[in-house]
């Protein structure tokens, strides 16, 4: 997939979404997660945004809704999550009606790049979904007049160290179709889309230990061993990128213009 196409739910839902690769992302993260840090991170971060309840929350890039859930239940929110993968919601939605919670969430297929809500939200939030999008000056616009005056967007990102790459990182890169900024030109993008009090943070660290408990719950796991090797292998070297100052995730915040 070049640099120059705009992802589609095809090339992700045949791809890295593809209904087994999910599960197996889930079995790894936590039920109803498939990104870095599951049910504790999520939280964490939704407890910073210290929202009053009944504040209404975009989701982008819900997943399994395991983030929406969370700022239902514990938080009392009222979530809209929004995926490109069909093969995601599928899944979300079965999820949502076994917890209960349609009355708060609702999910649906979406592309935030086309939303067209303006100062409908409290707050936006996304979990690691951004690199899938290659016209980021569009998504901080379109993300900025969806939100509310003095409401908050946060969301956690991978993102890269300073070029040049090891070829083992521009081939990692290439093959998911990434686009990876690092943590200053992401915080300028943000601020140049209207957004103040821009800031963020170098969870990299924290990335990196998440990944050390995630191989250990992967030699738990009950799976074909050609399986597991291959996903410990993988897991190793995002650890392996991480170190070496390549790979790095991303904690940004930033409030829309009173």
């Amino acid at each position: 997939m070049s640099h120059s196409n705009q992802v589609t739910q095809e090339f992700l839902d045949s791809a890295q979404y593809a209904t087994a690769s999910i599960l197996q992302y889930e079995s790894i993260y936590g039920e109803d997660f498939v990104s870095p840090g599951g049910y504790e991170i999520t939280i964490e971060l939704v407890g910073r945004m210290k929202l009053a309840p009944h504040s209404r929350v975009l989701d982008v890039g819900c997943g399994l809704g395991g983030s929406a859930f969370v700022m239902a239940r514990d938080f009392n929110l009222i979530v809209e999550g929004i995926d490109l993968s069909k093969n995601m919601l599928a899944i979300a939605n079965e999820k949502l009606a076994a917890h209960g919670l349609s009355e708060r969430v609702s999910f649906k297929w979406g592309d935030c790049l086309e939303l067209d809500r303006p100062g409908y939200y409290d707050a936006i939030y996304s979990r690691d979904v951004f690199l899938h999008i290659e016209d980021k000056t569009r998504l901080f616009t379109v993300l900025n007049a969806a939100l509310r005056p003095g409401s908050e967007l946060l969301f956690t990102d991978y993102c890269c160290g300073e070029k040049p790459w090891s070829d083992a990182f521009s081939d990692y890169v290439d093959d998911r179709g990434y686009i990876l900024h690092t943590l200053p030109d992401y915080a300028e993008l943000i601020s140049k889309a209207g957004f103040e009090r821009v800031e963020y943070r170098d969870i990299t660290d924290r990335f990196i230990r998440i990944l050390q408990s995630d191989l250990d719950k992967i030699e738990t796991l009950e799976m074909v061993q050609t399986e597991r090797a291959s996903l410990q292998q993988s897991w190793r070297h995002k650890v392996d990128r991480a170190e070496a100052g390549d790979q790095r995730w991303g904690l940004f915040t930033a409030i829309k213009r009173d």
